[in-house]
């Protein structure tokens, strides 16, 4: 069992465990421990999003990594990609985001980048965890000269500007467009804005003044409805919405029409198969992708790789298989010919390349998907419970799955960090599949009320 780490990092509300300065300190001291063990440099970078809580954790992360004679690159607020970017391009030994991603404010979060700009391997982490509660490191404390410090990188949002300039065709400009552009009190906001406006775009910005408390609130990706109101007051060509650490990416129409990661894939799949850049012209997606993009790919004569929910997971597969391009409904979309990790704003350059190529405006050019029906019920249940583990679930699961047969599908799965069981079912027919959903969920709760 996980005693930190959950499936993207360790995360929680600041100041109760494990989102503690004690913890992170010692998250620092593991991370530095493995360093020194295993590569001969000794430099990790740290960046956070616009968090209150970041001062807090990201002191006792770099005291934590100095105590044990490793040096600390400061970076302070920059976007989850840009974090990777620089950890690659500084050659650091490991790279630390101090973020809680889409979350509200009083939650946060710690994710670690090895050397190579990935994501730590599950390994890796249980291996800070053993340092971290075997107490391996009590006794290992540099003295004197051999403890490390701290520095500031202070041109890190300006080199993360360039090489995000350098993933859009040299050939292509922004002049002719007007983009509602939503950074969500996050850490794109001083990032963002000035990579569509070098590029020649008329930018119309939105979330762009963080006060520590701000961060995702009623804006960014998780409400694209803000950014879309914006387009049509405006008439803008299009609007793109990033959540509070930069790696996803919603957008809306020029009609201020939601498309979201699915679509955005399909589009982008498209025109990588048409150059042939799709690797083995096939595209990784999560279980939670609309059956309408699997649709979309077997049309263009590509196919759709399916992973477990979590950005995390379709990297993996992704790296294992020899795929470079994949994603997540939920806007997370990775290009690995760019960059190691979910990028929002590398993502709306790649789309916005098309746009121009193709001299098509993005309601056109999303017509390439259409999307079942699909609904999503959350049930909370009083503890921890397997859907296995329900009496009659499995026979009514089956029953349904048999109904719809090759009409649409059923997911079912557990929330890895609540005591929560996700019911989704999608198919042709929303009336079929709500009642599907809604029948699967009774049975659910009346097993909570035993």
């Amino acid at each position: 069992m996980r005693k930190l780490f959950g499936t993207d990092g360790v995360r929680g509300v600041a100041n109760i465990y494990p989102m503690t300065s004690e913890i992170a300190m010692q998250i620092g001291r593991a991370i530095a421990f493995i360093v020194k063990n295993r590569t001969r440099g000794h430099q990790i970078v740290i960046g956070k999003d616009t968090r209150l809580s970041g001062y807090m954790i990201e002191n006792a992360l770099a005291a934590g990594i100095c105590s044990m004679g490793v040096n600390v690159q400061l970076v302070g607020p920059l976007p989850t990609p840009g974090i990777a970017f620089i950890t690659t391009s500084m050659r650091a030994d490991a790279g630390v985001v101090i973020s809680a991603s889409h979350n509200p404010f009083q939650d946060n979060g710690i994710k670690i980048f090895s050397r190579d700009g990935f994501k730590l391997p599950d390994e890796t982490e249980a291996d800070i965890e053993d340092l971290i509660f075997s107490q391996k490191m009590a006794a290992l404390r540099p003295v004197a000269d051999e403890v490390g410090k701290a520095s500031r990188i202070d041109d890190a949002k300006g080199r993360y500007i360039v090489f995000l300039k350098n993933t859009f065709p040299r050939k292509y400009t922004l002049d002719d467009f007007h983009i509602v552009l939503d950074c969500a009190h996050g850490a794109t906001y001083k990032v963002a804005p000035h990579v569509f406006a070098e590029l020649g775009a008329k930018v119309t910005t939105i979330g762009i003044s963080p006060d520590g408390k701000n961060i995702n609130h009623e804006c960014g990706a998780l409400h694209p409805e803000v950014m879309a109101d914006k387009v049509r007051q405006l008439g803008a060509d299009i609007g793109l919405a990033l959540d509070g650490d930069g790696d996803r990416l919603i957008v809306c129409d020029e009609k201020g029409e939601i498309v979201d990661g699915d679509h955005i894939m399909a589009i982008c799949a498209s025109e990588l198969i048409r150059r042939r850049k799709l690797r083995k012209k096939t595209l990784v997606a999560t279980v939670m992708s609309n059956m309408g993009l699997e649709k979309a790919m077997q049309a263009m004569g590509g196919k759709l790789v399916r992973t477990r929910v979590g950005d995390r997971y379709v990297v993996e597969t992704m790296r294992s298989k020899g795929y470079n391009f994949g994603g997540e409904q939920s806007g997370h979309l990775i290009f690995l010919d760019h960059n190691t990790t979910g990028d929002g704003i590398l993502a709306a350059l790649q789309l916005l390349a098309i746009m121009i190529k193709k001299g098509k405006a993005l309601s056109e050019l999303a017509a390439i998907m259409s999307s079942y029906p699909q609904v999503l019920e959350n049930v909370r249940m009083s503890s921890r419970i397997e859907p296995d583990q329900i009496p009659g679930f499995s026979k009514a699961l089956e029953e349904a799955a048999q109904k719809l047969g090759d009409r649409g599908r059923i997911l079912v799965r557990p929330s890895g960090t609540e005591p929560v069981i996700r019911v989704m079912a999608e198919g042709e027919d929303e009336k079929e599949i709500s009642g599907i959903a809604l029948d699967l969920c009774d049975i659910i709760r009346r097993a909570d009320r035993i």
